[in-house]
């Protein structure tokens, strides 16, 4: 099948459900004064105000339509301008499949960089190469230019004023710097709202400046969620009065359990994580104050949680979205598939499958949801300081590669979190955390729960972590309860207590982001609870 053929398949099959039913005038209006087709370009001369009025104006059901039309037209131009997405297409669609989505494996490692990129070239001025963190096992570079760039630094800066208010504040930029996408370009949208200090994640430089500029200021920290952490035990260890300051702090990078944002707002006033990927970019959706009691309500009440995200076991982080930017569609595995539909894209995205696992739902739709379990969506924004946003909603349960399995029951390092952070005396010693299989001297394939603590390990400190982890897990995830009823002696978990920086932990030192999956093939002795 030749390109276009490929091509003209791809925008037959498409053209239902990607093109926008026809606009009423109040559409075409509100396109024109705020939606301007070349709006990632002229997005910059926008102030914050005019940027989120204009998006609460829009109805769910116009940000659907246009998101759809949007990544119809990213699709199309892709085709005829990005050499291996063409190929690809050529290679990989079929008459029932015109549109196959794209992944790190069929796409990324299968066609050279240059290839991958608008009219197949590179240009060598004003273009920056990130890393990824190589967590899944091999780093990747990636290539943006600085239209895209531009357009995510203007993004993260309007989003930090969104959740934490417009007040004057320093910034401690917290994220791993050098290459890697997270750290340099969240400094430089910060510069947008408030005065940086690019620290790395460096306990003792944030602590120092902390101290020489004074409680007189507002604070936002930025960083990995367990970096925070140990950023408030260290403080707390040296006597340090967290108290005396205004603290908020936007993570990234991982998933946060609420668990783990409670036992960070002992000392913050707001955490917000943001959504996004290496492979795509780092603002593609984020927490809200909308989004996060949504999360606190299905988490005390699996009622709302089945009937907004299904019998996962996991709660899933749950976030907003700017669809008239990024399309996101759920496959049939429960994958989420992103079109990044902005025209500035050095590299485009189209349909791509990083391997997370949620779902999503439009404002209007979730508001059907919760109004299912007698909950008035409306009850959660009536006293926000900015207007509510009617965007569309995504949840991340998490990584597919991110999963042991044992007797049929799926355990996630979700699941782990939350039962850790249910405990708040295991969840002081606790630095990290990790899960995998383990076989025994029989044969006999185990869970085993790794964690890192700041404390001499004592088998009465396993007998603890081992009797409160077992019983929340078998309360929390129903397929392990049922495994564990059934194969008492497979799914006793082994676990392991380790000191800082020992055992699986040790190469942690060498990481961007923590491990949270490793490979053992025989049981430990001396660190295990049996």
């Amino acid at each position: 099948m030749t390109t276009e053929c490929t091509l003209n398949a791809g925008a037959a099959a498409t053209q239902a459900a990607w093109t926008p039913a026809r606009k009423t005038i109040g559409d075409r209006v509100s396109e024109a004064l705020l939606l301007p087709r070349d709006w990632s370009l002229r997005a910059a001369a926008l102030s914050y105000p005019t940027f989120i009025h204009g998006l609460a104006s829009l109805s769910p059901a116009y940000i659907e339509r246009e998101s759809r039309a949007r990544a119809r037209r990213a699709l199309l131009r892709a085709a005829q301008r990005v050499p291996a997405y063409a190929q690809f297409l050529a290679r990989h669609s079929t008459p029932t499949d015109p549109v196959p989505e794209t992944s790190k494996k069929n796409y990324i490692q299968a066609f050279p960089i240059e290839s991958r990129c608008v009219d197949g070239r590179i240009p060598y001025a004003r273009v920056a190469i990130d890393e990824s963190s190589g967590s899944t096992g091999t780093p990747f570079n990636w290539v943006r230019g600085e239209a895209e760039r531009h357009h995510v630094h203007l993004l993260v800066s309007y989003f930090s004023n969104y959740c934490f208010g417009r007040r004057p504040r320093i910034t401690l930029n917290a994220f791993s710097m050098g290459a890697w996408a997270t750290g340099v370009n969240m400094g430089l949208a910060m510069q947008r709202n408030s005065i940086v200090k690019n620290t790395g994640p460096d306990v003792a430089k944030i602590l120092s400046t902390l101290r020489e500029f004074g409680p007189g200021h507002d604070y936002l920290i930025t960083g990995y969620p367990p970096f925070l952490k140990l950023l408030l035990d260290t403080a707390r260890s040296e006597g340090f009065v967290l108290h005396d300051y205004r603290l908020d702090a936007l993570v990234g990078g991982e998933g946060m359990s609420e668990g783990l944002r409670d036992y960070l707002q002992r000392n913050i006033r707001n955490v917000f994580s943001g959504y996004g990927a290496t492979d795509l970019e780092i603002a593609i959706a984020g927490e809200t104050p909308l989004s996060v009691a949504i999360r606190r309500l299905a988490r005390h009440d699996p009622a709302v949680r089945s009937a907004l995200f299904g019998e996962d076991s996991r709660l899933p982080m749950v976030f907003q979205y700017n669809a008239l930017t990024h399309h996101i569609e759920v496959n049939a595995q429960g994958d989420l598939l992103v079109t990044i539909t902005r025209r500035d894209m050095l590299s485009p995205r189209i349909r791509y499958n990083v391997g997370d696992q949620g779902g999503v739902a439009r404002y209007d739709h979730m508001a059907q949801k919760l109004a299912a379990v007698d909950i008035d969506i409306a009850d959660f924004v009536g006293d926000a300081d900015e207007p509510s946003l009617r965007l569309p909603f995504v949840w991340v349960h998490g990584r597919r590669d991110y999963t042991v399995s044992v007797m049929g029951a799926n355990i996630y390092p979700e699941d782990l979190e939350q039962c850790l952070y249910a405990d708040p005396v295991l969840a002081e010693l606790t630095r990290s955390f990790c899960l995998g299989l383990s076989d025994t001297q029989d044969g006999t394939t185990r869970p085993c729960f790794a964690f890192e603590i700041d404390a001499e390990p004592t088998s009465d400190i396993q007998d603890k972590f081992a009797a409160s982890i077992t019983s929340r897990l078998r309360e929390l995830n129903a397929d392990y309860r049922t495994a564990f009823d059934e194969y008492p002696e497979a799914m006793t978990p082994e676990v392991q207590l380790h000191r800082l920086g020992a055992g699986p932990f040790a190469a942690d030192r060498d990481r961007i982001k923590q491990m949270r999956v490793f490979k053992q093939s025989r049981a430990a002795h001396g660190t295990s609870h049996a």
